[in-house]
């Protein structure tokens, strides 16, 4: 008989005019890699707030059962001291602090009541090797890339004697090696008994690693799939998670046509004097109307550099080179120059870079255009609304209303807030930087959709993406960059994943 380290019993959670949650019920065995997958807003990370005391006892319905007891928990302590802990997708460390400071921060090593930092760095680099990193416990983590930083949130967890370990998207910021070193972890600290939960939308990982996976659904359980009775497979996940099979990820658009060149490079180059290295070299690169071209590459080869440079250089790069737009040679000498030559640019950092999440839906969408909704100085709020309303409904952005503050939305419904503010502009060009990241297959499908109706209506779209399926799959033509420079194109039809990764690599 299954023995469960953890019974959710009927947990219903709602906010106000929302039911978050309604009579979820999710098991997990002792020693296993459980996943929970849905689409954006299904309620994954709001069972989780529930488990680990972020929604305190009494503000939902139903039973907590941890190791045998039913649990109370008040506050995050409460479930840290049970034995859980939940590392977030926005990690927790202080940048400028060493690594054993972050490791034992509020749980430092203590000998008569005084930390003892010598052997508190001794007990950080016992937790280092239980997590395989190799770096010094003095090194401050600012200095560390986001994938030795997430290994060091879990030696963190690890050195509070976890017992259930929960990563929500724990590979959505990583690359392709730091995410499998992050899952072989994970089937290590399996064999030392130590019990995963993992949130992602990255199906191959669920494939890779789950023993078992529960599905939910707008807020409720649809069903928990067995590795071991092979349930775990893409097409069934798939149709739980939306309800719907999806038989082609990547909707196929009508061939046609490309149009005359909307954007050209010649010999561009972005010297970054912070750095103090050259962060594209040569470019030479072009976009016809009515074309998608994907830009493909590892992380750290210049692909967001390059686009932030088209982009009225943001961070004031030393640029050479020429740029045309339509024909014509043209230079930005600001972000508002791009947008005023129709060139749009959706970042790969939303909640960063890309929009005010405190604020509502219809505040972001007019943010780059208010010029359009005032006059005089002054917004007219009822064209600001109209002009809303159009993206959230042709974007089919899932919020109570326009008035809904953008942090509360799901990552996939904030990511066509994001879109619909650059649609806003009436772009002819736009820049995708990692369009998908982070959203599930439901959303993303619905992002690829809206990409075909945009080259449709005309406009061009550049997409970088990290996602080598997603550039072969919505791509008509690609670049692959290395070290800043452009390492080869290609013809879609032409590409394939292997091909892409030798010119990446060489």
């Amino acid at each position: 008989m299954a023995e469960y380290i953890l019974e959710m019993e009927h947990i219903t959670k709602e906010f106000p005019g929302v039911k978050a949650l309604s009579n979820v019920n999710f098991k997990v065995e002792k020693g296993e890699i459980h996943c929970l997958i849905g689409e954006n807003g299904a309620g994954k990370s709001t069972l989780m707030k529930v488990l680990s005391g972020v929604h305190p006892y009494g503000t939902y319905k139903g039973d907590i059962v941890f190791n045998g007891t039913v649990q109370q928990f008040n506050k995050i302590n409460d479930s840290v001291n049970a034995g859980i802990a939940i590392i977030y997708q926005e990690l927790a460390l202080f940048p400028d602090l060493s690594v054993y400071e972050n490791i034992y921060a509020g749980n430092e090593v203590k000998r008569a009541g005084v930390v003892d930092w010598n052997q508190t760095i001794v007990e950080a680099e016992k937790m280092l090797k239980k997590v395989n990193l190799k770096v010094n416990p003095e090194s401050l983590i600012k200095d560390l890339g986001v994938g030795k930083q997430q290994l060091i949130e879990i030696a963190k967890a690890l050195s509070k004697e976890v017992k259930l370990l929960i990563l929500d998207e724990p590979t959505a910021a990583l690359n392709e090696d730091d995410s499998e070193n992050l899952l072989e972890l994970l089937r290590a600290l399996k064999k030392q008994g130590v019990t995963c939960i993992m949130i992602s939308h990255k199906l191959k990982e669920v494939i890779a690693i789950a023993d078992k996976a529960t599905v939910l659904r707008d807020g409720e359980t649809i069903c928990t799939l067995d590795a071991s009775k092979g349930e775990i497979v893409e097409n069934v996940i798939i149709k739980n998670m939306v309800g719907r099979e999806i038989n082609d990820i990547y909707p196929k658009r009508e061939k046609r046509a490309f149009g005359d060149k909307v954007l050209e490079l010649k010999d561009w180059s972005a010297y970054d004097a912070q750095l103090g290295r050259q962060v594209a070299k040569n470019i030479n690169i072009h976009v016809k109307k009515g074309e998608i071209v994907g830009l493909a590459g590892l992380m750290g080869s210049g692909r967001t550099e390059l686009a932030q440079s088209i982009f009225g250089n943001p961070k004031n790069y030393k640029t050479q080179g020429d740029l045309a737009v339509n024909g014509l040679p043209i230079k930005f000498k600001h972000t508002s120059d791009a947008i005023k030559a129709g060139i749009a640019y959706v970042t790969e950092d939303r909640k960063g870079d890309g929009l005010f999440i405190s604020q509502d839906i219809k505040n972001n969408i007019s943010a780059a255009n208010l010029k359009d909704v005032s006059s005089n100085g002054v917004i007219n709020e009822n064209i600001e609304i109209i002009g809303a309303e159009e993206y959230r409904k042709s974007l089919n952005i899932k919020a109570s209303s326009l008035q809904q503050i953008v942090k509360d939305l799901s990552g996939g419904n904030q990511q066509k807030v994001s879109l619909g503010k650059w649609l806003f502009v009436s772009p002819t060009l736009l820049i995708l930087d990692e369009p998908t990241r982070g959203i599930d297959v439901g959303a993303k499908f619905e992002i690829y959709t809206v990409m075909n109706k945009l080259i449709d209506q005309g406009l061009s779209i550049i997409m970088i993406s990290s996602e080598l399926g997603e550039i072969l799959g919505m791509s008509d033509r690609l670049y692959v960059m290395g070290e800043g420079e452009i390492k080869g194109e290609l013809l879609t039809k032409d590409a394939d994943q292997e091909k892409i990764m030798q010119l990446a690599t060489q």
